[in-house]
């Protein structure tokens, strides 16, 4: 299937990072929909449960500690299944370095396959291998996205899942209008082009 045709999920956790004797837990996801190749705005995001007791790494980004109680009453990803599931199930999914985002999806789902996944990453390498770094802020302000990535999520910043998964779905769009990529398909972006 052709990539801009296709409808995708771009998604991105944000996580309590791992303390010890503590393994990682996500306590936030944001979804972003992009459809036949553009962002069309529509979106979910959710506070995942993370009890009142359990630490965050100190070096985790993010505004988890200002809403510790707010996470100590979220519902378990487990319980928000019948919500993200429209989002996920029979979709191409992508995110900004996919690891974290499989990882946590799996968890939350094992008995579901998922994919393809396409890496935001890897397209950022392909696209722009001349920048020194491909983390999702420096590939967005390389590619002029975050003023519309602040329009689409008024008041957030980046270590916000809905903010990132936005980003993530505007390199993806950015990606998928240029010149020459109109019949790219899914598979060859889940290959990261090769």
């Amino acid at each position: 299937m052709k990539a801009r045709e296709a409808i995708l999920t771009v998604l991105d956790f944000e996580s309590t990072g791992a303390v010890r004797g503590h393994g990682e837990e996500p306590w936030q996801v944001g979804m972003v929909e992009v459809r036949a190749g553009r962002v069309t705005g529509h979106c979910h995001e959710s506070y995942l449960h993370v009890s009142a007791d359990r630490p965050f790494n100190p070096y985790v980004p993010g505004r988890h500690a200002e809403i510790r109680h707010v996470l100590a009453a979220a519902p378990p990803p487990a319980d928000l299944w019948p919500v993200w599931r429209p989002w996920l199930e029979g979709r191409p999914l992508a995110a900004h370095n996919i690891g974290t985002e499989r990882k946590f999806l799996q968890r939350a789902a094992p008995m579901h396959e998922f994919g393809p996944w396409i890496d935001t990453l890897q397209l950022a390498r392909h696209v722009r291998p001349d920048l020194e770094g491909h983390a999702l802020g420096d590939v967005c302000e390389a590619l002029g996205l975050v003023p519309r990535t602040r329009r689409l999520c008024p008041g957030r910043e980046w270590h916000d899942a809905l903010f990132d998964a936005f980003a993530s779905a505007l390199v993806l769009e950015h990606c998928l209008a240029l010149p020459g990529w109109e019949d790219v398909s899914v598979e060859a972006l889940a290959q990261g082009l090769r």
